[in-house]
């Protein structure tokens, strides 16, 4: 009697909302679309997903059954937004999400705290000298009470050859989020993720 119950009442959904069985059963999950939102590329730096950026601050669902991507940008005036909202969009309809919104917060700002110890690795590697940390707070995802203090340098080390004997030559590299750096040791110019 259950199951009967139960089908009935699927039925009923997915009559109120006009799609079969067969497409309830075939619906992503929420943890699935946000995996998928997390592993769009960031199109300034492709080699970082937005959830190694730490931009991606939720999935969730709305009462009519649309999913809400909220976002928090690199900074308010960040040019790859829109290019970041039409790729979120694409890679969830693509997933099979129906009705979706992508929602821009900018508080509280984003920080590089918020980049993921994969993404600073993932910079590295690519020849970016990834972000110091400043003081660890959480991020919006973390427990409170997750921060711990860390310990600032003064240099940037050389993602080429690890020496700490570099200087800045611009505040400016080739995008607002970079500056760019050169070592006196392998002597090779290098863009540094700057920490905001």
């Amino acid at each position: 009697m259950s199951t009967v119950g139960s089908v009935s009442t699927g039925l009923e959904r997915s009559e109120a909302i006009g799609a079969s069985t067969a497409d309830l059963r075939q619906q992503p999950t929420l943890e699935h679309l946000r995996q998928v939102a997390a592993a769009v590329p960031d199109p300034e730096l492709p080699v970082l997903s937005l959830g190694d950026l730490g931009i991606l601050r939720a999935v969730d669902a709305a009462a009519d059954g649309s999913v809400i991507v909220t976002i928090t940008p690199t900074y308010s005036g960040c040019p790859a937004m829109h290019a970041i909202i039409e790729d979120i969009e694409r890679a969830l309809h693509e997933a099979g999400c129906g009705d979706l919104e992508v929602r821009t917060v900018l508080a509280p700002a984003w920080t590089t705290d918020w980049m993921s110890e994969e993404g600073r690795r993932k910079l590295l590697d690519y020849g970016i000298a990834p972000p110091r940390r400043r003081l660890a707070e959480p991020s919006p995802t973390e427990p409170a009470g997750a921060g711990v203090p860390v310990a600032v340098g003064i240099s940037v080390r050389c993602p080429q050859c690890g020496s700490g004997d570099t200087h800045e030559l611009s505040r400016f590299g080739s995008t607002s989020c970079k500056s760019l750096w050169a070592c006196r040791t392998c002597r090779e110019p290098f863009d540094h993720f700057k920490s905001l």
